[in-house]
């Protein structure tokens, strides 16, 4: 675009002021003035647009619109020479009048000759340009739905499906960022070195703190020192990172403190002696213990354990006393140099400005983000791949921002909030989507996809591409949980994790609207009861598409009436071992998606279950940590719900009464995950009545014994998996009939015996996950019928046999496990 096009509407701005003023005078240019006004203020708003598109235009129209431009100048000169004509100078003023007329004649001209054909040929462009993009987004479509089942279900190349991909490419942007010569300057190293210093020359401190703005890199920092060499040498395996974050549950913190200390790090021993006094140790051991996100005074001083040989190291935005924290020091930003490098690393995939790139443009973009490492990283991200005048505009809306610094955090929110801007509406709706869930938590890729689905009217396969856009700008984390061996098997082993101050932004930009418009009412932290602005306001229905709620325990007394005609996700988050779930759910008829997550180091029992009576609506149900409740007699049929997710549940033997119908109360159920019930001993046998259930996962069940003989009726079942269920072992016959199974996942059953007789009835299995079964020696004679076969997954052991069936199943790729026992995720 050329440089006049931006005076053009500055021009016609100027013009029509001064024709106002003629108009308003009684002289010979008047009407010619008043016809002028209205054919300029058709024009001016397509100036406008032309303006701030950021399209390069073809030399013909740049010419026309050069034309124009000049038109408007000798306009603006004319109209100054009518202002000061003297309104008796009749000659000069009629020559005057003729001028304004010949004028107003080529603007209309203009109009109503060379723009209309630009109009048309703008249309026909359009209409050219639509067919090719919606031939590209079919072509993606059918590309992100082949790559979706790959990562589902295992039908991908070996290097694993789509959504691994994106984690890997996370990972390796880390290591290409560490293996690099970006740093984070060098007044990170200064830093890094001093509280070194603190904490391997200073046995007088017993706690020592890192404090810093939000976004600055205090978490870096620790983590950065928790890998140091020297540190590790020092303090040997005994270093602990633990997030406390703005709602933490003090007792179970001090439980893993303890724990920590005294040896018993998985937690088995729940006694820990009175806080802070003399323990008699029989060695002093030196441990580390990094508290990081510390808010309060109050908590901190019943985390820091003074014994022997303890040191803590504490990272927070606030600098506590010195009689709490010996020393503290404070994060600096990162000088010019340092920030550029950065910023270049997340928009251009290298440490310095790309030849032929505006160099000045940049750095004034890098200047905004005032030093701050996560501005750097997320605007930088946001920025990548797009043209000039995008950036142009990012930088200009950056500039209108205040000074940042510690009591300016919504200045810093508003600058990341450009970030979120550019983004799509539909991405961005689903990235405000992420400050629904309590801080410093992973977020199971599961449940947030369900949200997105049921929220967003998108398929599975648009809301993966959604996940992996975010992570790519640097807007979320995705995490791949270290037990999961592979990732065809399942997204069930991902989450997604979230820098504090982005959850922060996600809640401000959700709270802009009054309490009962917000699309999305939120709880920013845990609390005993629910928010005074909420009860204030509950006289009113609640437009709120989303609730979430993070409180301690409830009991029916402690909810008030609320209305809820628009919710369609309800979120409820709670730390205690009895909850009274919110008669409100029977005031929330387009409920579509409930999740319940206890934090809580126990299962928490469930009261008030009669509100599930009447879910009509209800597709998606997750439950954690909680005693799966008896529903009422009198329950209606959940029809439309399609997914039951049950994870570190307990689940009572009551439910193993025959009376229970489960096609009858989930006559549409296709999903059915039950994770780490460790007291299922077997799956009711009704289970094998609902006809629509394509995939069945019974992971890390420690007392499942059996499955159900009749499994074999499931014959839309589609994905299976039994892993790690030590108890387990053997599979009945009748698992051979579902015909329709394309994955099976028996890994880690270490006690099942053998395989199925008749596995070559699975005409249309795709693969098989194995590994850790050691009791297996022998196939099956009728595993050479199965034809579809792509990949199997098992121990050295048995790899030969399998290897055997490649000249009759030429397309098998047979992969060696590696054993990973890894128990961290028990921290978790």
């Amino acid at each position: 675009m050329a440089v006049t096009d931006f005076f053009v509407g500055e021009i016609a701005t100027e013009l029509l002021k001064m024709l106002f003023t003629i108009s308003r005078k009684a002289c010979m240019s008047k009407p010619a003035a008043e016809h002028l006004i209205e054919t300029i203020h058709q024009l001016l708003p397509i100036i406008q647009e032309i303006k701030y598109s950021g399209v390069e235009l073809p030399e013909t129209r740049q010419h026309q619109l050069d034309t124009v431009s000049e038109s408007l100048r000798s306009g603006r000169e004319l109209a100054e020479k009518v202002l000061k004509s003297s309104r008796w100078n009749v000659y000069k003023n009629l020559q005057l009048c003729k001028k304004m007329e010949k004028l107003d004649k080529n603007i209309s001209r203009f109009l109503k000759g060379p723009m209309q054909a630009h109009v048309l040929a703008d249309v026909h462009h359009l209409r050219f340009e639509t067919a090719e993009r919606f031939d590209r987004i079919d072509h993606s479509n059918r590309r992100l739905e082949k790559q979706l089942g790959a990562m589902k279900i295992g039908t991908g190349c070996e290097g694993g499906g789509w959504l691994e991909a994106a984690v890997k490419r996370g990972e390796e942007d880390h290591e290409m960022f560490e293996a690099s010569s970006v740093s984070m300057g060098v007044g990170f190293q200064v830093g890094k070195r001093k509280v070194k210093e603190m904490l391997l020359e200073r046995d007088d401190y017993a706690a020592v703190g890192i404090s810093g703005m939000g976004g600055s890199g205090k978490t870096t920092l620790a983590k950065e020192i928790s890998k140091d060499d020297q540190i590790k040498s020092f303090y040997g395996n005994n270093i602990f990172f633990l997030t406390v974050s703005q709602s933490p549950n003090v007792e179970a913190l001090k439980q893993k403190i303890w724990g920590s200390v005294s040896g018993d790090v998985n937690g088995f021993n729940d006694v820990i002696p009175q806080w802070n006094l003399k323990y008699n140790f029989k060695s002093v051991v030196r441990n580390l213990i990094i508290l990081d996100d510390v808010w309060s005074l109050s908590v901190l001083e019943q985390l820091i354990l003074r014994v022997p040989g303890c040191k803590t190291l504490v990272v927070s935005r606030f600098k506590f006393p010195p009689s709490i924290i010996n020393c503290t020091y404070e994060q600096e930003l990162l000088r010019q140099d340092e920030a550029i490098s950065l910023f270049c690393f997340s928009a251009f995939r290298q440490t310095s400005i790309p030849f032929g790139t505006n160099e000045k443009l940049v750095k004034q973009v890098v200047e905004e983000c005032k030093g701050l490492p996560l501005a750097l990283k997320v605007i930088g991200a946001s920025l990548r791949d797009q043209p000039e005048m995008f950036w142009t505009s990012a930088k200009n809306r950056l500039s209108r921002g205040q000074p940042i610094c510690d009591s300016h955090e919504i200045q810093l929110l508003e600058r990341m909030k450009l970030s979120i801007d550019y983004l799509s509406s539909k991405v961005r709706e689903c990235f405000m989507d992420l400050g629904c869930f309590p801080e410093d938590k992973k977020i199971p890729l599961d449940v947030l996809i369900n949200i997105w689905v049921e929220l967003h009217d998108i398929d599975e396969a648009e809301a993966f591409a959604i996940v992996v856009e975010l992570s790519d700008k640097n807007l979320l984390h995705l995490v791949k949980d270290e037990r999961a061996g592979d990732m065809y098997s399942s997204y069930f082993e991902i989450s997604v994790s979230q820098h504090d101050l982005l959850r922060d932004l996600a809640i401000y930009l959700s709270n802009r609207n009054s309490t009962n418009q917000r699309k999305r009412l939120l709880m920013p932290r845990r609390e005993q009861t629910l928010p005074k602005d909420w009860e204030r306001n509950m006289d009113q229905p609640f437009d709120a598409q989303v609730v979430s709620i993070h409180t301690g325990e409830m009991t029916e007394m402690d909810w008030f009436n609320m209305e809820f005609p628009k919710a369609e996700v309800l979120i409820i988050n709670f730390s205690s071992s009895e909850y009274a779930l919110p008669h409100f759910i029977e005031n929330m008829p387009k409920l579509r998606a409930l999740v319940i997550i206890n934090y809580s180091s126990s299962s928490a029992v469930l009261h008030n279950t009669s509100v599930f009576s009447n879910l009509a609506n209800l597709t998606s149900l997750w439950f954690e940590k909680v005693s799966v409740p008896q529903l009422p007699s009198a329950t209606t049929p959940f029809k439309k719900l399609r997914k039951i997710s049950l994870v570190l549940c307990k689940i009572s033997p009551s439910h193993d009464q025959s009376s229970l119908d489960m096609p009858h109360l989930f006559p549409r159920l296709e999903e059915l995950t039950m994770d780490h019930c460790i007291d299922l001993i077997e799956l009711h046998p009704s289970i094998c009545c609902i006809k629509k259930l394509k995939s069945l996962s019974i992971t890390n069940c420690d007392s499942l014994t059996k499955l159900p003989l009749d499994i074999g009726n499931l014959k839309f079942l589609q994905i299976l998996r039994i892993n790690a269920c030590p108890n387990l072992d053997k599979l009945p016959q009748g698992i051979c009939e579902l015909t329709q199974l394309k994955y099976i996942d028996i890994s880690q059953c270490i006690n099942l015996r053998t395989l199925p007789q008749e596995i070559g009835k699975w005409i249309c299995l795709e693969k098989i996950d194995m590994r850790e079964c050691p009791q297996i020696k022998v196939l099956p004679k009728s595993a050479v019928s199965l034809r579809s076969l792509l990949r199997v997954i098992c121990d050295e052991e048995i790899s030969v046999q399998w290897e055997k069936l490649l000249k009759v199943i030429p397309n098998l790729y047979v992969q060696i496990a590696e054993e990973c026992f890894n128990l961290d995720w028990l921290a978790e």
